[in-house]
């Protein structure tokens, strides 16, 4: 048997090699997903791209739609490059307010939101579409100045519903002190949006309601007889509405009304089928020019499956799903558990708004009117979404290796010489 003789030992070069780990491209990504800030750089970049790309779409989607109604082309995107640049300003401003200030303010939000939510139902002030009067018209009469309260609302409930549940921590175990009053005042904001007759944005709070529940630890037992007693609520509003019921009868049976209520999930469909694998060119969707009326709100993603094709579609859902990952490496780290309890719904409510929008699209569920987060066109649905990120960057910035690397930075950066002291001064005479 041979006998392994160690090797001499390597003349000292004055470089050290890395190890064989380090340099493979899976151990550069676990070394960078190790550094302090790589949470709010993996929220940060899919919601810039995101936002990105709904610009693009809005504009593409919208020029036939706005030519028709308004006369004017570019009337949908110049108002969504207002929304844009007030919510990057708001999601800027919340990624700088400390999670304990928010905390103090949580009930201010909640009221905010049901006056908000009760301002749709005063007459000259809410607006309806469709048979939905969740609007408040900003401008008066005829104005197309709007604002949402339901999208508020969602961030609403994630705020103060954390600051609730934070502040009773240790009393979470009796169901008496985890149910109220989250639950009570929770479902107060999901009926007010079903009074204004949105039954999908209203299904969205209760599942929020719901999955805020399980972050804290409900058990089974309660959040079994909670998604009862939502489903037997929803089957009463879905049978007492005509069209709710025509819309599951379509749902159940594509071949049915295709110029009905089919229309436009057909429509959808046909625009993800023919953009093929990259798609037919941006600004060249055919289902743009009065097949697919709502091409640049609720179903933005068949504009996008038809001009960038199933590559394009990948990339939105792999976007949302890197911004999902991050937000539960957030939660997950974070030093407190309000911030946890806020990057929990947060996450949450954007992923589920964002794949009931998707399998609506792809017909995987009946029409229930959700934006696209991010994509769709909607100025309060947008800013919302927007200060629900900054929020969330808010919380990756209080992680404990975020703080100090964060001081660190700081420190290093008064440290440094400034101008006015390298350059010469002028001696007075």
């Amino acid at each position: 048997m041979a006998i392994l003789t160690p090797s001499r030992p390597p003349r000292p070069s004055g470089r050290t090699k890395r190890p064989a780990q380090q340099t493979t491209l899976a151990g550069r990504a676990a070394g960078w997903l190790d550094h302090p800030m790589a949470d709010t750089v993996m929220v940060l970049v899919p919601t810039m791209i995101l936002l990105g790309l709904g610009f693009l779409m809005v504009w593409s989607a919208s020029t036939v739609y706005g030519h028709s109604q308004f006369g004017d082309a570019f009337f949908f995107i110049r108002r969504h490059a207002v929304f844009l640049v007030a919510a990057l300003v708001a999601g800027f401003v919340a990624s700088r307010i400390p999670t304990d200030r928010l905390r103090v303010l949580a009930w201010v939000f909640y009221a905010l939101a049901g006056v908000l939510l009760c301002l749709t139902f005063v007459p000259g002030l809410g607006y309806g579409v469709g048979g939905n009067k969740n609007w408040i018209n900003l401008g008066g009469e005829g104005s197309m100045l709007r604002l949402q309260p339901a999208e508020f609302a969602k961030l609403s409930l994630v705020v103060w519903g954390s600051a609730v549940l934070a502040n009773k921590r240790r009393l979470l175990d009796q169901p008496k002190h985890l149910l109220i009053p989250f639950v009570p005042f929770g479902l107060l904001l999901v009926g007010l949006v079903v009074l204004q007759r949105d039954l999908g944005t209203a299904m969205v709070l209760g599942a929020m309601v719901l999955a805020i529940l399980f972050c804290v630890g409900a058990s089974w037992r309660v959040l079994g007889s909670m998604i009862l007693a939502v489903a037997v609520a929803v089957a009463g509003l879905v049978a007492l509405n005509t069209s709710r019921i025509n819309r599951i009868l379509g749902f159940l049976d594509p071949s049915a009304d295709p110029t009905g209520i089919n229309h436009q999930p057909l429509q959808a469909l046909y625009g993800l089928a023919s953009g093929g694998w990259l798609g037919v060119g941006l600004g060249r969707s055919r289902q743009k020019w009065g097949s697919l009326s709502e091409a640049h709100t609720d179903y933005v993603l068949a504009v996008v499956g038809e001009e960038l094709g199933l590559m394009g579609t990948l990339m939105v859902i792999v976007l949302f799903l890197i911004l999902a990952w991050g937000g539960m490496r957030i939660a997950l780290r974070s030093s407190t558990f309000f911030s946890r309890l806020v990057a929990s719904g947060i996450t949450t409510w954007l992923l589920l708004q964002a794949l009931v929008n998707i399998m609506v699209v792809l017909r995987l569920l009946p029409v229930l009117g959700v934006p696209l987060p991010f994509l769709s066109y909607g100025g309060s649905a947008l800013v919302a979404n927007v200060i629900a990120v900054g929020i969330l960057v808010a919380c990756a910035r209080e992680e404990p290796a975020a703080k100090v690397w964060l001081r660190r930075r700081r420190k290093a950066q008064a440290q440094r010489p400034r101008l006015s002291a390298i350059l010469p001064t002028r001696r007075r005479s």
